[in-house]
């Protein structure tokens, strides 16, 4: 649980409680900018929140450090052709670490359970993971793919797809864990009949292909959470 609390605090911290003028901030300024401070400065007070103990005082600070360590070297580094590959070895790492300095504390010095129990708390990450982190992630890996419409961007409400996206994987998540399958199978019949539309107005194979890919990947990342997530609270 020490590393579900950690992976909170992280998710939180990078997706949740990080702007994009942010990145885009730091990404610009890079060891200049005052946002990446104030970055770490979020995921050490987080950490220090979920973990709630004092005497894991040294933990906080140790992942801040890494934290910084880490972002520091991706946005000294990448490139804008291989700013996808340095997010996914960015995160690997932050993980690595949490998962680290989980396994070195042999006793969780904190419990929980008398405010959040141990089945809220893996509830509470996994529609986390499927809000804005799966966003992201889908994002950066079908973002090679991204077909030039033409479109105007003035006929699509600003960050619409993002949106819709976060709301289809909650009701997959919440239909996966309460084992309505059926549902989940009408929620993808109905986007199919909303897109259809406007894919028959593209006649553009790409395009139906890119959405595909999109909605699969959307799908499959809330449904295989929502598994995950239900073999974790039947076990606690």
């Amino acid at each position: 649980m020490i590393f579900v609390k950690l992976l909170l605090a992280h998710l939180a911290g990078d997706f949740l409680l990080q702007p994009e003028s942010w990145v885009k901030h730091k990404e610009s300024r890079k060891l200049q900018s005052g946002r990446l401070y104030l970055h770490v400065a979020v995921h050490i007070a987080l950490t220090a929140l979920v973990l709630w103990d004092l005497r894991l005082w040294y933990v906080a600070g140790l992942t801040g450090l890494s934290h910084f360590i880490i972002d520091a070297t991706k946005i000294q580094f990448q490139k804008r052709k291989t700013k996808r590959s340095w997010f996914f070895i960015d995160q690997v790492l932050h993980l690595l670490i949490l998962a680290a300095v989980a396994i070195s504390i042999q006793k969780p010095a904190v419990n929980l359970a008398e405010l959040i129990g141990e089945r809220e708390l893996i509830l509470l990450t996994a529609v986390v993971i499927v809000t804005v982190p799966s966003s992201v992630v889908i994002k950066m890996l079908i973002s090679q793919w991204a077909p030039h419409t033409g479109q105007n961007e003035d006929d699509s409400l600003q960050h619409a797809g993002k949106y819709i996206g976060i709301l289809e994987r909650l009701f997959a998540l919440t239909f996966a864990l309460t084992g309505h399958w059926e549902a989940v199978g009408f929620l993808i019949t109905a986007k199919s009949v909303f897109r259809f539309g406007d894919l028959r107005k593209a006649k553009d194979r790409k395009m139906t292909e890119y959405v595909l890919i999109g909605t699969l990947l959307s799908f499959g990342i809330a449904l295989f959470t929502g598994m995950v997530a239900s073999y974790f609270i039947y076990m606690v």
